[in-house]
């Protein structure tokens, strides 16, 4: 459920800026005026697709799941820095920080809990 969830929220970025600009968007118009947040989209658009897909089976898809993970980490991270250094932007501070830290977290707890391991970790542990 938490894979089909993060996956979701990513394919829908794009209308999540339309309703709530001030926390998905960094940008000031329409979504589509700004080049760097459609190719944001875009991204998030693709990454979406390919944890939906994970989400059948997602011993077969750790990297991505791990990708998921710590590249909203480091998003995050680099959004809270940018938000508190512009005033204007803090409301990202109640919106894609938040969401990408509780989805990065969620993601993390699960896979941990569930003990899936890759097909490669499970041979090294097999063997070792």
């Amino acid at each position: 459920m938490a894979l089909v969830l993060f996956g979701a929220i990513s394919v829908l970025l794009y209308p999540l800026a339309t309703v709530w600009p001030s926390g998905w968007a960094w940008h000031d118009g329409a979504p589509h005026e700004s080049h760097y947040f459609m190719m944001i989209v875009g991204v998030y658009v693709t990454l979406g697709v390919f944890l939906l897909y994970a989400a059948r089976n997602p011993a077969a898809h750790l990297t991505l799941i791990w990708f998921a993970i710590w590249s909203s980490v480091v998003h995050a991270g680099i959004m809270t820095v940018q938000s508190l250094s512009h005033p204007d932007h803090t409301g990202h501070l109640w919106g894609d920080v938040p969401a990408l830290l509780l989805g990065a977290f969620l993601l993390a707890v699960l896979v941990r809990a569930s003990g899936l391991r890759s097909p490669g970790q499970a041979a090294r542990q097999a063997t070792g």
